[in-house]
């Protein structure tokens, strides 16, 4: 296994898993855990505790290899097991506030100069479940469907959850933009 972990296949990773090969199982977390990690970190907000739900997930990766059954790439069957993780912290350590009024979605009429720092800073101050569902869904990609079933909640709920995620976000940066004016 000399060769570059990123010439490596998911079905050659797989495989090398499965034999409990460290090599291969080390290349598997060099290959994926930044990834992996920034989707935690962009859950929790915190860290230290991104670290550990990151350990986490990959000891519930590794014994669950033989699960896995090549119907989405690897990175995506691991992004589900680690995003679950990560909400099940959500869940144990905070209090998840649930809206169920939906949220008509509108536009801003206005241009404002953000920075990342002060969009990721709006995002991490959402409500638990917000945050959740406007990460799951805007920043990594998942339907609204898949989003109810890693958070055991209704399509309803995820759909309003986002709605309510944006109409928070757009009040705390027009807020910061009329700050900046002054």
């Amino acid at each position: 296994m000399q060769q570059s972990e990123l010439s490596q296949t998911d079905r050659e990773l797989v495989r090398g898993c499965l034999e409990n090969n460290r090599l291969v199982q080390r290349a598997l977390y060099e290959r994926f855990s930044t990834r992996l990690f920034t989707l935690i970190y962009r859950l929790t907000g915190d860290h230290e505790a991104s670290n550990d739900i990151l350990q986490d997930a990959f000891i519930e990766i590794f014994r669950s290899m033989a699960a896995f059954r090549f119907e989405s790439s690897l990175y995506t069957w691991m992004r589900t097991i680690t995003t679950r993780n990560a909400i099940s912290y959500l869940n144990k350590n905070s209090r998840l506030q649930v809206v169920t009024d939906e949220i008509p979605d509108q536009p801003s009429e206005s241009q404002y100069d953000f920075t990342a720092e002060h969009l990721e800073k709006a995002i991490l101050s959402l409500p638990g479940q917000a945050r959740s569902v406007f990460i799951l869904i805007e920043v990594e990609g998942y339907r609204h469907r898949e989003v109810a079933d890693i958070l055991n909640i209704n399509e309803g709920t995820s759909k309003s959850q986002l709605n309510y995620a944006k109409k928070l976000l757009r009040q705390r940066l027009t807020k910061k933009a009329d700050e900046q004016k002054v």
